[in-house]
């Protein structure tokens, strides 16, 4: 037991000033792989290590600088990309920070190249929407801190939200049932989001766009 903790606090000493890290990030603790996976569960029970996926961890000293720092929300945005990427902050999530939904949501909403993900961890709920690659763009890059976030502008976000939702809104009313603020557009967003209805092309998207009635 007395290995283990000398161990353990090599390990912490090792990622506590990391925002996320992965087993491989471990392996300089000079142990094997297999006692590092078993460490790092062990970890998670003691509340030392916060589990975000399979493999990928970070630690609850980073959790209360971050709190403490009042930095929590970047991290987790930034968090919430690097857990599944590529991938970038859009729909739900986007929407409701530039005005344009009034409910607050439960999750990180974001759109990925990979496959439709989600994982649910101690930090929250991460939803992931797989798109065609021609349709992963529209978002920017912002640094804060050591953080890079990727996130939708609203034009972007807007036609995301819509985009996943396309097959559910059949007619003017199913529209007007999701309580989209469009006046907070800008005429550049509404210009911006034309382009994204263009790029997809189909008929679908456009008939949907002509109900919004937002020219």
């Amino acid at each position: 037991m007395r290995n283990e903790e000398k161990i353990s606090k090599k390990v912490i000493k090792l990622v506590e000033k990391l925002p996320y890290f992965s087993i491989g990030n471990l392996k300089l603790a000079g142990v094997g792989s297999e006692y590092l996976r078993i460490l790092a569960v062990r970890m998670v029970k003691r509340g030392d290590f916060i589990r975000i996926k399979k493999g990928f961890y970070t630690t609850k000293f980073f959790v209360d600088k971050m709190r403490s720092e009042n930095r929590y929300s970047e991290f987790l945005e930034s968090l919430a990309i690097e857990t599944y990427s590529p991938s970038y902050l859009s729909l739900d999530y986007v929407l409701y920070q530039n005005n344009l939904l009034t409910e607050l949501p439960v999750n990180f909403t974001l759109v990925s190249k990979s496959k439709t993900a989600s994982f649910n961890n101690p930090l929250g709920n991460f939803i992931y929407h797989k798109i065609k690659d021609t349709l992963f763009l529209g978002f920017k890059v912002e640094k804060k801190g050591e953080f890079l976030i990727y996130r939708a502008t609203v034009a972007k976000a807007l036609f995301d939200f819509l985009y996943f939702r396309k097959d559910l809104l059949i007619n003017k009313e199913t529209i007007k049932e999701l309580r989209l603020n469009l006046g907070e557009m800008l005429p550049e967003d509404k210009k911006e989001f034309k382009t994204y209805i263009d790029l997809e092309g189909s008929i679908k998207m456009k008939e949907i766009y002509d109900k919004l009635g937002i020219d």
